[in-house]
């Protein structure tokens, strides 16, 4: 018996009673099926009182009858050989079994639920928009066919192959970092989701875009400790227009070394080598251990030759800089490395620099291509979370106080929260919001799927429990906000819908295909003829995230509002997890009918412990140190004092503050909240920081956003 047979049930008629026992079997990571016997009876009796499905108790004890029946070798062989599943612990069969069964629930509940998406036709153009990013010789299968080979000669000036790779977004540059983040998620979604990827036929095409950029990294890594980081450069290519098929800009190609060193993007090419590794081990298992050696190489040269990137490579600077530094790159490769290799030493780098490279220290509710904190704190959460961590247990278990705090932040049940449009989709920045909203989907998706399948259940948070039906319920919300669901009815993926961006701001899509007309077109024609041009692209960038709207949800389809209608790689990379989870809604959680947490749109719920949230090792205390009266109003002077109650110094404090309403001094501005002023690097044990602001009103919320300990 199997999903054939269950399918000839009214599943949509089940009563959510029926559905909440059988979560059960998934909650409780059963080892056998006797375990689970009384919730068999239970749910029975429960479908029988529902008149509206005859079969529905036999329907009930076909699934009974399924997880009884003997395992034949390589049933569900994905889920139990992937090292990227859940299932380490045992069990992996039965609930293999069970998950396959009751996936079919949600399916009939996404057909006929709100919204009426199609995930699989959006998981397809997702896949579909890496053709169209891709670089170099295009093979014989190419499917955006109107795009032509392009960067033949890229690092021939160096004496290095370089030919390959992806561009990042809009233009025609070869970015290193963000292309290697861009693989490590599509590796990702594909080891957590590869099963529904193969149902939707979409997982083979999903391999091949990781394989385009490994087979680049390759390449770009032609000496253990030589990275190649990046082909051309965006100052020359932002004052040309044309497509990449014509490009005359500089095609230089830049490197870190041990004396130029970069180990933020040697460590997230680290990661994206491992995880790729991953999904090619049954395979092509020599390109597997062909990935895992360069992996190993390039991590072993990111942390003997320490510093940043864009240090070495400046041209990136005013691109992609690397703000949140290289210690959280260096952890998420050691956790990508530990995943592949199951080698303790990487999973005791882990534990023992949690403090050191500010893994155990930063609570952030942004992860991407820069900051990589939540995403190393998700996986160390897996790791103890699924019997892995050994003697390492207490320190993982503060990553994973982190990655709740993301959970938490992201949901709107933390003491800080993302703050929401009034349509209710996650607001960051103006500046290519989604790509915050894909990834932050990805991890709450990951999340509640690792506490489920290991019995965790709800994460804990200070404005209450965050189930993971209502976690997945939220992810939901976002998807489908992107795909359509909001105050203007646009879908933010290119060809996705009726309504979607027709000027995406995309040399190659906006300037009429060379296959078309072959006609040479120069850096000035492309700005005078086609860059201007008041009307949609002559190519469609199909299955492409835009940057997306701004805090009301507003959204100008202007091809030189770059902010809004650019696209990128790694806005799409972790929708794909996202997508396929979705499409095949494997788990039978009932995450679909349940409300959402409300939470103010542009509003933070304020910390239950104001002066000592955040931190164990940093207290922080606000006094009211004047008050005066001004035009009938009250205003107040507070003092902040931020003290390091730890036996170490602290280093790179950052602070968020929000409710801010007058004027601040003693910090500056930074990427990630407020820092200190350049004559106080560090903070010695029993050191303090002090600052100040006035506003009318209450104190504003101040809270520890993210330190190292040395």
């Amino acid at each position: 018996m199997g999903p054939r047979r269950l399918s000839q049930c009214n599943l949509a008629a089940w009563p959510d009673r029926v559905w909440e026992l059988l979560d059960k079997v998934v909650l409780s990571h059963i080892k056998a099926c006797r375990a689970v016997d009384e919730i068999f009876m239970e749910a029975k009796a429960e479908a029988v009182k529902n008149p509206a499905d005859a079969a529905l108790r036999r329907c009930v004890e076909e699934v009974q009858e399924e997880c009884d029946a003997p395992r034949k070798p390589g049933d569900q062989a994905w889920l139990h050989e992937s090292s990227g599943s859940a299932f380490r612990n045992g069990g992996a069969h039965v609930v293999a079994a069970i998950l396959s069964l009751l996936a079919l629930a949600p399916m009939v509940k996404l057909a006929s639920g709100d919204g009426g998406h199609d995930y699989r036709m959006a998981l397809k153009k997702s896949i579909l928009y890496f053709e169209a990013q891709r670089s170099g010789t295009l093979p014989p299968d190419q499917r955006v066919t109107w795009r032509e080979s392009s960067g033949l000669f890229d690092g021939k000036a160096n004496g290095v192959d370089l030919v390959g790779g992806y561009y990042d977004a809009g233009d025609n540059v070869k970015f290193g970092l963000p292309m290697a983040f861009t693989v490590t998620m599509m590796a990702w979604s594909i080891l957590e989701y590869g099963k529904q990827m193969a149902s939707a036929g979409e997982l083979q095409n999903a391999m091949e875009a990781v394989k385009w950029g490994t087979d680049y990294f390759i390449k770009a890594h032609p000496e253990p400790d030589v990275l190649y980081g990046e082909v051309g450069d965006g100052d020359t290519d932002h004052s040309c227009w044309q497509r990449p098929e014509d490009m005359t800009t500089s095609r230089q190609a830049f490197r870190v070394d041990p004396q130029n060193p970069g180990s933020d993007l040697a460590g997230e090419t680290a990661a994206a080598m491992a995880a790729a590794s991953m999904i090619f081990r049954t395979t092509y298992p020599g390109y597997a251990n062909l990935l895992l050696e360069h992996s190993k190489q390039l991590f072993q040269f990111a942390d003997k030759y320490r510093g940043k990137y864009d240090s070495s490579i400046t041209v990136a600077r005013n691109y992609y800089g690397s703000f949140s530094g290289y210690g959280d790159e260096l952890l998420w490769a050691a956790a990508w490395l530990f995943e592949a290799t199951e080698d303790r030493f990487y999973l005791e780098y882990l534990a023992t620099n949690g403090d050191a490279l500010g893994g155990t220290g930063w609570s952030i509710n942004q992860f991407g291509w820069d900051v990589k904190y939540p995403g190393v704190q998700v996986l160390a959460a897996k790791f103890l979370l699924q019997g892995r961590a050994g003697e390492h247990a207490d320190a993982l278990q503060r990553y994973r106080q982190n990655a709740e705090f993301f959970v938490c932040s992201c949901v709107g049940k933390g003491a800080v929260n993302v703050p929401r449009t009034p349509g209710g989709v996650m607001y960051h920045q103006r500046w290519n919001n989604l790509q915050f909203v894909t990834s932050a989907s990805f991890l709450l998706t990951v999340y509640a799927d690792y506490a489920t399948v290991t019995g965790r259940g709800a994460v804990r948070c200070p404005a209450g429990a965050a189930q993971p039906f209502e976690i997945l319920a939220f992810v939901k919300s976002q998807v489908n906000y992107i795909l359509g669901d909001n105050p203007r009815g646009t879908s933010y993926m290119v060809g996705y819908g009726l309504n979607y961006p027709r000027q995406v701001h995309h040399r190659g899509a906006s300037i009429v295909s060379i296959k078309t007309d072959p006609s040479f077109v120069n850096c000035h024609e492309g700005y005078s003829s086609w860059y201007g041009k008041q009307a949609g692209n002559p190519n469609l960038l199909e299955g492409a995230i835009v940057g997306g709207p701004d805090e009301y949800d507003d959204f100008a389809d202007e091809r030189n509002n770059y902010e809004q209608t650019e696209a990128a790689t790694y806005n799409s990379a972790p929708l794909l997890g996202v997508l396929a989870r979705l499409a095949g809604a494997c788990g039978g959680l009932d995450e679909y009918h349940q409300s959402l947490p409300e939470v103010a749109a542009n509003h933070t719920l304020r910390p239950s412990h104001r002066h000592h949230h955040g931190s164990e090792h940093l207290e922080i205390e606000q006094n009211v140190t004047r008050t005066w009266a001004s035009k009938r109003r009250t205003y107040y002077r507070y003092s902040v004092t931020v003290t390091n109650r730890s036996r170490k110094t602290v280093r790179g404090l950052h602070l968020g503050i929000s409710e801010l309403n007058g004027r601040l001094w003693g910090l500056h501005k930074a990427r990630y909240g407020y820092v200190p002023q350049k004559w106080l690097p560090a903070l010695r044990p029993g050191r303090s920081l002090r600052f100040g602001y006035v506003q009318p009103g209450p104190p504003a919320n101040v809270w520890v956003t993210g330190y190292k300990l040395v």
